[in-house]
């Protein structure tokens, strides 16, 4: 059955990848984005597949919200799958990250999947059935030195869509979040740090992952479909949710590690 879903952050990157795969399992789909122009491109290269569709939103204003929820109801009559993917990515030391970054990436990545669970909750309910899936990160499982405003963010995310599960399974709604680790996707180009070389750092660790948005894309819906919980793509992502659960001194000891190795390095770039 041909399913209504909505991608916001849908106009390249990951978000893009979803549509595709959606789009080809034979789904409806409306991508949002404030990229406006990539999002036309996106409908341009992928309307071949199925009924895709572009509105320019912003995850961070609850006005352009209230514009998706009359949208759907117009257009669709309701919804099956919310899917909050649009992110951001920041990077630095505690006593070097500013206050202004830390406001930014919270009201990105961790009050806009709440905005979205909020906005289309009453829809749900009333339809008795609906699929929320919240894009984490593997950063919300391994909290990597460095890295505290985005680990905070993509943590609360699963700690939301966690309470949100048990507290919308009754009305007949899933909740799926995602926890993927490095792959080639465009996320460096939000970064923001105060720390010289980390962003072309991020962008190696980026392009050396070892899936493609496309297979990430796949496994998230598979996943999603089944009303999966937790869906952690990547191999290395599940083992290190093992051992950071059943291992914890080796986790620890690991991380620790890297912290020293990441203070060298910064020391050396400044």
């Amino acid at each position: 059955m041909s399913k209504r879903v909505l991608i916001t952050g849908g106009a390249s990157g990951l978000g893009k990848s979803l549509a595709e795969r959606y789009l080809k399992n034979g789904d409806r789909v409306l991508i949002t984005d404030i990229h406006a122009e990539r999002g036309e491109q996106a409908v341009f290269e992928l309307s071949p597949l199925g009924d895709i569709q572009f509105v320019t939103s912003n995850t961070t204003v609850d006005s352009d919200w209230d514009a998706l929820v009359a949208w759907v109801e117009k257009n669709w009559g309701g919804l099956d799958v919310i899917v909050n993917n649009a992110g951001v990515a920041a990077s630095g030391r505690i006593d070097k990250i500013s206050m202004d970054d830390w406001d930014w990436i919270i009201d990105v990545n961790l009050k806009g999947v709440v905005r979205g669970c909020r906005a289309f909750t009453p829809m749900f309910k009333k339809q008795k059935s609906g699929q929320i899936v919240n894009i984490a990160s593997l950063a919300a499982v391994a909290n990597a030195p460095t890295m505290s405003s985005y680990n905070v963010t993509k943590a609360g995310v699963v700690s939301l869509s966690e309470t949100l599960r048990h507290e919308l399974t009754p009305y007949g709604i899933g909740v799926t979040v995602v926890c993927p680790s490095f792959f080639q996707t465009n996320l460096a180009e939000t970064m923001r740090t105060p720390e010289q070389g980390m962003e072309n750092t991020v962008k190696k660790l980026l392009a050396g992952g070892k899936l493609s948005a496309e297979q990430v894309a796949k496994k998230i819906v598979d996943g999603a479909n089944k009303n999966t919980f937790m869906v952690l793509p990547h191999l290395e992502g599940k083992a290190l949710h093992l051992i950071k659960r059943y291992a914890p001194f080796l986790y620890n000891l690991g991380l620790a590690d890297a912290g020293r190795k990441l203070k060298a390095k910064l020391e050396r770039n400044s």
